[in-house]
């Protein structure tokens, strides 16, 4: 169906090997601002395992003791402000480190409160799942030099991710969660099954993923390949998109898709490979609706995405940008009229 599922025949196979980023284009930095709610930290505080997760009732453990150790869970909630599910799992373990430290806490030439190994696991709104990414480090103090301006405290690094996310590595740090409650510290003796039920912390996370791979455009000397979909001609300066029309483009770098294939095997004729992770086209910083998003048959990494071009873009060069989950790729620029 038109603008749906339709895919075109690639002429030729230079359409494919010239899509480097052209001289002086930069792709975006990846920014994830990941949202947490019903956070809640389970402090190991028993001896008798077999009391470990039987009370049904909400916990409360006072100000944890240095060296204590905690398991903590926490819904995603969204991913910069985008519903999303998913889950964030840590192990924490309690050190206290302090310049001018006080009895019971660890004397160092920095300030940091703890030592945490933390996994995201992000699933759209309806359960698919879109990748994880797997964070270690110190949590209070400084953040890293480098890091995004909003953050203030926490020092971790990306160490790897699956999915949509695969290979990735980066930074990530806290911002102010100013007026957020933070974990709510329990017992191992609370059943976590209640978790929802008794309520826990928010808090936003910031992460700075530095991806393996990101969505390009796929470019030629001519310029993008982005084409009318009602005959597959290119959108060029002579023959401009119209507002409200379905273009399609040809892109690479846009990850897993459903169903999936071996890693390095191409992508089949029947069923068509579709894109697993939220894609996003915009024009102008306008959205556009994306109607089909799915790997081009015959290939192991190219794309075809078709999408409606927005009514409300000025005539003239418009510049079009891909993002797959949360991935941003650089700008490319086609004519409209």
């Amino acid at each position: 169906m038109l603008g749906k599922c339709r895919t075109f025949a690639l002429t030729a196979l230079s359409v494919i090997t010239c899509c480097q980023l052209a001289f002086g284009q930069a792709a975006p930095a990846t920014i994830l601002d990941v949202e947490l709610e019903n956070y809640v930290s389970y402090f190991n505080d028993v001896s008798d395992y077999s009391r470990l997760a039987t009370d049904p009732n909400r916990t409360t453990v006072t100000q944890p003791r240095n060296f204590s150790r905690a398991i903590g869970i926490a819904d995603i909630v969204s991913v910069n402000g985008k519903p999303v599910k998913g889950v964030m799992t840590e192990q924490r373990t309690q050190f206290n480190l302090r310049v001018n430290p006080t009895p019971g806490q660890s004397i160092a030439d920095l300030d940091r409160n703890n030592r945490l190994e933390r996994y995201y696991e992000i699933l759209k709104p309806d359960g698919t799942p879109i990748g994880s990414i797997m964070a270690v480090g110190n949590g209070g103090g400084a953040p890293p030099p480098g890091a995004p301006l909003v953050t203030t405290d926490a020092n971790f690094l990306i160490a790897g991710g699956t999915g949509a996310f695969l290979g990735a590595r980066g930074q990530e740090s806290s911002p102010e969660n100013a007026g957020l409650p933070g974990p709510r510290n329990a017992s191992m003796t609370e059943d976590p099954a209640n978790r929802r039920v008794h309520g826990g912390g928010r808090r936003h996370f910031i992460l700075h993923v530095i991806p393996m791979s990101r969505p390009e455009v796929v470019t030629t000397p001519t310029g993008p390949v982005v084409v009318h979909a009602n005959d597959f001609s290119l959108v060029t300066a002579a023959r401009p998109a119209r507002l409200g029309e379905i273009l399609s483009l040809i892109a690479t770098g846009l990850g897993p898709t459903r169903p999936g294939v071996d890693p390095g095997k191409p992508f089949p004729a029947s069923p068509l490979s579709l894109v697993n992770s939220p894609v996003d086209v915009t024009v102008n910083g306008q959205q556009a609706e994306v109607r089909y998003a799915g790997g081009y048959p015959g290939t192991t990494d190219t794309y075809q995405v078709n999408f409606q071009l927005p009514s409300g873009i000025r005539p003239g060069l418009a510049s079009l940008q891909l993002t797959v989950a949360w991935i941003a790729g650089p700008e490319v620029r086609i004519a409209v009229q």
